[in-house]
């Protein structure tokens, strides 16, 4: 069984259609949407709406941690909009969900990240790509579980959930051989990010499940340039797959 594994699409649709080549199921952690591009600020809903100097500012503030002259800044942008906050970006998602659903192969398993909106997925999951939160299924004679989303932070993206729902999401997926989330298990080296310079947010839940299931694999992104890319914990082999949005190579796994 080859099955290759990739997160943080940010809206790499080009890439994203090649990258079920030679495998026989594409699994996809989630964040396929981009709402800004950090490496390149001209990208993304947010400076499609408001250019890319205002993009600039939002990357130096959101980098700087001063979250709430973030969130003024876009405040005042929305409030010159025609159209209110929630309808404009539902609107871009849309646009980048039709293409990058459309890129899936068959057969893709997919779960979400935590810019990504979960109740618009189903107007474009086609029948060969199987959405999963919380759930298991059986992939080539080995059990694995999908958790999506991420926890609560400053940066208040749309798919963030409080630790004990999130917990309960890992608790339910019970024993299984490959661990699936879109955030890493809560330990420093796999949450720092280098060139954010900040600790993005792990999930206890999923490292206390790792010691407890002792999972063949753990496998996740959201860390777009971790300290480690990879380490055991225990008998398990945890694995940031990548941030596909920049590399555009998928992370195969063989078993």
């Amino acid at each position: 069984m080859r099955v290759h594994v990739v997160s943080d699409v940010h809206g790499n649709a080009g890439d994203l259609a090649k990258a079920g080549e030679g495998a026989d199921a594409l699994i996809c952690l989630g964040d396929l949407v981009l709402f800004l591009d950090y490496a390149d600020h001209s990208r993304g809903i947010f400076p499609d709406l408001f250019g890319t100097e205002n993009a600039d500012r939002l990357v130096e503030l959101r980098t700087a941690r001063r979250f709430d002259e973030a969130r003024d800044l876009g405040r005042r942008l929305w409030a010159g909009l025609d159209v209110d906050r929630d309808t404009a970006i539902e609107a871009a998602v849309r646009r980048q969900y039709a293409e990058l659903f459309a890129a899936f192969p068959t057969p893709t398993y997919a779960t979400y990240g935590n810019v990504d909106i979960p109740r618009l997925w189903p107007d474009f999951a086609g029948p060969g790509t199987t959405v999963l939160d919380g759930e298991r299924i059986e992939l080539g004679g080995l059990t694995v579980g999908f958790v999506g989303g991420g926890l609560r932070t400053p940066m208040r993206t749309p798919y963030e959930i409080s630790d004990e729902e999130y917990a309960a999401k890992v608790e339910a997926l019970g024993d299984i051989d490959i661990l699936c989330s879109h955030i890493p298990p809560d330990v420093p080296d796999l949450t720092y990010d280098t060139v954010a310079r900040r600790f993005e947010r792990g999930s206890r839940a999923l490292l206390d499940a790792i010691r407890r299931v002792r999972p063949r694999y753990a496998l996740f992104g959201h860390v777009h340039q971790p300290l480690a890319r990879r380490m055991r914990i225990g008998s398990t082999e945890c694995v940031n797959v990548g941030h596909f949005a920049s590399t555009g190579r998928p992370f195969a796994l063989e078993w």
